[in-house]
């Protein structure tokens, strides 16, 4: 029986999972294969990718490399994998700025994570200025706080960019 004592909470967000019909993944599976690295309490959220877990490793480029290397040898996909704790998803949504996370269904509330060795800055030097009354930023750490009006994203700055190759990887 695994001892719990030490155990961290992390949050692994996996680039592009099942999308459109590609990159598939069953969730089922990919948490089986989170418990064979030895993880315990795994979750997956939806049919995202994104999984909830607890190690008792503190290395997250230790625990990114283990995951993109399952990835790639139980699925054959190559996908970037973000991984972040619980602790730092909380600091996080602390410093939201007001106008992100309200109750205005008609904006549409995003956070970006960066990806090392991204930057923020190559983000947003890549895309530009979010544009006046349509899309609002702010960056905080490796993430961006990004919301945008629903009725009019496509009129928006940073919506078709950040498909941009460039971007996406």
């Amino acid at each position: 029986m695994k001892e719990y004592v030490n155990m961290k909470r992390y949050v692994a967000l996996l680039r592009g999972i099942n999308i459109s019909g590609k990159n598939k993944i069953s969730m089922i599976e990919l948490k089986q294969c989170f418990e064979r690295l030895d993880y315990t309490e795994v979750k997956t959220y939806l049919n995202s990718g994104n999984v909830i877990f607890s190690s008792d490793e503190t290395d997250r480029i230790k625990i990114t490399s283990q995951i993109e290397e399952m990835i790639k040898n139980q699925f054959h996909l190559d996908i970037p994998v973000f991984i972040t704790s619980k602790e730092k998803l909380e600091d996080i949504l602390h410093h939201a700025p007001d106008w992100w996370g309200n109750e205005n269904k008609e904006i549409y509330d995003n956070l970006v994570f960066i990806i090392p060795p991204a930057t923020c800055k190559d983000v947003y030097n890549e895309i530009g200025e979010p544009k006046e009354g349509l899309e609002k930023v702010k960056e905080y750490k490796e993430i961006v706080f990004w919301s945008f009006s629903r009725r009019e994203y496509q009129k928006t700055n940073w919506w078709s960019k950040t498909a941009n190759v460039n971007i996406y990887n």
